[in-house]
């Protein structure tokens, strides 16, 4: 996943005051468009939508507005210095049982950039391309809940964090300003019945939404925004859909209360109620309490997971003295009536075991919704149904009841689908009836989402505050450490062998098993808005591209889940290392521990528990818990001794390479590549080897074994089309992936780079966003040309002409015998802080270096063989890597350990 990288359009003036950066929309309207844009409040309005928008919040304020930065830009920015950089922080969906919250916060990032990315900004054209006319601000969407029967607790939730007034980090709370008339979006009943309650408490007004309104909106939000928020839920399995953007419309969204409200979308704010039913989630908790005399809701669902309804339902094989009714294709295990048994039973209600009573109500009623559901879709034509709303909850026994009504009565033709975030649809409607929202703007590359150290749901709680901010969660890692909390999984449940299952058979699940809800349920994390991310321009086909080679199912996760336990330790040690050991840093190393560890039990208890994950969404995942615990470079030394004992050898490498003819340094180059790829601290056995020598020993050692044929090996085929078919038009611009610091990127990379440059080519290198491992980020990597050029004429030139060497470098003379190069050596970040890279979301910099690009080399296990190794771009492609586990070589190449791959996919 993409690291939170992102480039708030608000951003700090020169002068210290704040003001919003606006830059026009088409490409072709230049000083004079801009300049008409700043002088008129029309050209400034937000996006056209259907629904209905308050002005409850500021507008664009365009006084004082006027260009910033290069007049000489096509589309230079303009500056509004008078507008509030407040937007819509909160919005509330009060139900009878529970209150939705989202809310948003800025992200604390507010980098400047230096002299030398404005120069290689510059060198791409990124200043001259258009940008929205609208802003839409870098931050996070938060989801929280709360019972309704503890609105205390949401109303002190709100005022500890100020959501109310824009939240503790908007400039209004800041400068001490108390608001008048705040006014806070809300829908569902309870915004009318504790309207006072809120005005009392928080001084604010709830203006009501319409429910349906905002239950259409969320719900088309999330669809359209979030790539697997959507999923099935069969005989206990999940499994997430990608829905086509340009296919979603027209679609049934049953929504599943108290009662059932059945709605028709046809596209944005264009719905209509078809139908519904009373019968629904408040006949199944009404006539549970009846029968059984449960005290909540949930523990009403919690007894339905150990019941036998064949006690009291009456099945077809009842009737037929234990024999299907085969001519009409019904089995014996058929429910034929429920509760049907009662009747001949000369039984009492307490006669009956309570867990087969909720049971039985479950099944009739949910199977009674996908019966009406699926009528209502064939009335209209539907295939595609979304459920949602209270009685679901990502209740796994709920979910599978309803799958297999429509599953039965369509004859599977049509499938019952549920969202990753159904509980929030009314809030996130209601947030985003505010007229600025930020929301119409986002494409769902522009959304990340992760699961902060609150979100492993383990045996059902939470473990600290589920969106605390950095105090709370230290206070929560304290007693957390302290108490030594020992964090376990649930046992699942066992079903009973004999049910029947309303008219189709009974679902059968790995184990006759399914989950019970606290182990089923499924997490939703925070929502990032990185509106600096873009799709990869290159990729061939954007809708069928997935990233992960391998898929993560329950085996390969076992396999992974032990590789990281294994070198969590390690990993501890030396991020507590980076920052000095101090007692702060081992506090904060024993709670990072414990939180991955909780992610990964988590993760062992329910695989889909964090939307649709495969291994580089778990590699990230490790890093983001590093972060969360202000550990922002775990190997930042061990980066800088292998830097400069690299850099030390390099001049020699550089003298011998020069001294072959042009296709022996061109095996060398491939060759050196993949011996340097062994240098990486994320593999044991590389780790292993670094106790048996220095690193140039090691280099030494790996060059050696680099001998043909390798397990993949392409090399004569991009050999002739760098030598041959290159030879008079070379490649325009090339694109090379780096991996690890050190003898990886000074002892591969570069000198590959630099032969390119020789050639004529352009180069930009492509490096972490973040920090991830000891790979080698785009921060890092301006420095490290700069010593490598002090001792080469080729790259010293290449990286003043791509601006990474911005002032004249002293001391340094050329080398007569170096060729001149005018072609600049660029360096960009990628947008992400993991060992791998998902091309669905890249910095929006790294997109536009890539629309001229017409060689894209991919280097190292994470990027080249984890994920992409069977991905299409539309250029010649080379992927290069050393195979250092084990298990990846059998699985993917039938191979072993430090085999090795040259893939080169030309295009035609």
């Amino acid at each position: 996943m993409a690291a939170n990288n992102s480039e708030p359009i608000l951003e700090e003036e020169e002068g210290g005051g704040r003001g919003v950066k606006l830059e026009a929309e088409e490409a072709g309207e230049g000083k004079a468009g801009a300049a008409a844009a700043a002088a008129s409040a029309s050209a400034t309005q937000a996006p056209a939508t259907m629904l209905h928008r308050s002005g409850s919040r500021p507008q664009l304020d365009l006084s004082g507005a006027a260009i910033h930065g290069n007049l000489e830009d096509r589309n230079p920015t303009i500056l509004l210095p008078n507008q509030s950089d407040d937007i819509s922080h909160l919005a509330l969906d009060i139900g009878g049982s529970l209150i939705k919250l989202v809310y948003f916060s800025r992200h604390a990032e507010h980098s400047n950039e230096d002299k030398r990315k404005i120069s290689m900004k510059r060198k791409l054209g990124m200043f001259n391309g258009g940008r929205r006319s609208y802003p839409i601000l870098g931050g996070r969407l938060h989801f929280v809940k709360f019972e309704t029967g503890k609105l205390n607790e949401c109303l002190d939730f709100i005022s500890s964090k100020q959501l109310h007034r824009g939240g503790v980090d908007s400039p209004s709370w800041r400068s001490g300003a108390q608001p008048d008339n705040i006014v806070i979006k809300a829908t569902g009943g309870g915004a009318f019945k504790y309207a006072d309650l809120f005005k009392d408490r928080l001084g604010v007004s709830l203006e009501k939404e319409d429910e349906m309104d905002c239950l259409v909106a969320g719900a088309n939000f999330l669809l359209k925004s979030i790539r697997h928020e959507a999923l099935t839920h069969m005989d206990g399995q999940k499994e997430y859909v990608q829905i086509d953007q340009n296919d979603l419309f027209p679609f049934l969204l049953v929504n599943v209360g108290s009662g059932v409200s059945i709605i028709k979308v046809d596209g944005h704010g264009k719905f209509e109620r078809v139908s519904g039913t009373n019968v629904g989630g408040g006949t199944y908790w009404g006539l549970g309490r009846l029968m059984t005399k449960c005290k909540s809701f949930d523990e009403l669902l919690e007894l339905s997971q150990r019941g036998d309804n064949s006690t009291i339902d009456m099945l077809v094989g009842d009737i037929y003295g234990g024999l299907d009714y085969s001519k009409i294709g019904l089995s014996a295990s058929t429910i034929a009536s429920s509760f049907g048994k009662t009747i001949s039973d000369n039984k009492e209600l307490s006669d009956y075991r309570p867990e087969d009573i909720s049971l039985s109500l479950l099944r009739m009623i949910s199977y009674n919704i996908g019966q009406i559901s699926y009528l209502n879709a064939l009335r209209y034509g539907l295939k595609r149904i979304f459920f949602g709303g209270f009685f679901i909850r990502g209740h796994a026994y709920t979910m599978d009841a309803i799958s297999f009504a429509i599953h039965f009565w369509s004859k599977g033709e049509a499938k019952a689908m549920f969202l990753r975030h159904e509980g929030f649809l009314g809030a996130l409607g209601a947030f985003m009836s505010y007229e600025k929202h930020g929301l119409d703007d986002l494409r769902i590359h522009h959304l990340v989402e992760r699961f902060p150290m609150g979100a492993p749901c383990v045996g059902g709680k939470i473990h600290g505050p589920p969106l605390g901010d950095l105090n709370e969660k230290i206070s929560w890692m304290e007693k957390f450490v302290q108490k030594g909390t020992q964090i376990t999984a649930p046992v699942p449940i066992g079903f009973p062998a004999t049910t029947g299952m309303g008219g189709f058979e009974r679902p059968t699940a790995k184990g006759d098993i399914l989950r019970s809800d606290a182990s089923a349920a499924l997490n939703v994390g925070v929502l990032h808005l990185v509106p600096t991310l873009d799709v990869f321009p290159l990729l061939e086909d954007p809708k069928m591209y997935e990233p992960n080679t391998i898929d993560l199912d329950l085996d390969e996760f076992k396999y992974w889940f032990k590789v990281l336990s294994d070198h969590l330790p390690d990993l501890v040690n030396k991020a507590v290392a980076s920052e000095g050991g101090t007692d702060d840093a081992k506090r904060r190393g024993d709670a990072f521990a414990h939180a991955f560890s909780a992610h990964l039990a988590r993760l062992m208890e329910e695989p889909a528990a964090y939307g649709k994950f495969g291994l580089a969404n778990l590699l990230e995942l490790r890093e983001e818990c590093l972060r969360e615990f202000q550990f922002v470079d775990a190997y930042v030394s061990i980066k800088q001794r292998e830097n400069e004992a690299s850099l030390a050898v390099l001049p020699d490498l550089l003298m011998e390479l020069d001294s072959m003819n042009e296709e022996a340094r061109l095996l060398a180059l491939i060759e050196g590549v993949l011996a340097a790829n062994i240098f990486d601290w994320g593999s044991r056995a590389c780790v292993d080897l670094y106790h048996k020598g220095t690193i140039i020993e090691i280099y030494r050692m790996s060059r050696k074994k680099m001998q043909r044929p390798w397990r993949i090996d392409d090399f004569d085929m991009f050999k002739k089309r760098m030598l041959a078919d290159k030879k008079d038009q070379p490649y325009k611009r090339a694109l090379l992936f780096v991996d690890n610091s050190g003898a990886d990127v000074v002892l591969g990379m570069i000198p590959l780079a630099r032969e390119l440059l020789r050639h004529g080519t352009e180069v930009v290198l492509v490096a972490n966003s973040l920090p991830a491992l000891n790979d080698v980020t785009a921060n890092e990597l301006p420095e490290i040309v700069a010593e490598a050029a002090k001792h080469c004429g080729i790259l010293r030139k290449a990286a003043e002409a791509g601006g990474l060497i911005v002032d004249a470098m002293a001391g340094i003379r050329d080398d007569p015998k170096d060729e001149p190069v005018s072609v600049p050596l660029m360096v960009v970040e990628n947008g992400c802080g993991s060992p791998c890279i998902d091309f669905r979301q890249v910095s929006s910099e790294l997109a536009v270096a890539a629309k001229d690009a017409d060689l894209l080399i991919l280097e190292g296990m994470g990027r080249a063989l984890h994920t992409n190794l069977n991905a299409r771009v539309k250029c010649d492609t080379l992927k290069l890597a050393m195979i250092k586990n084990q298990r990846l070589a059998e699985k993917l190449f039938n191979g072993n350990i430090y085999d090795c791959i040259c893939k080169f996919e030309p295009v035609p």
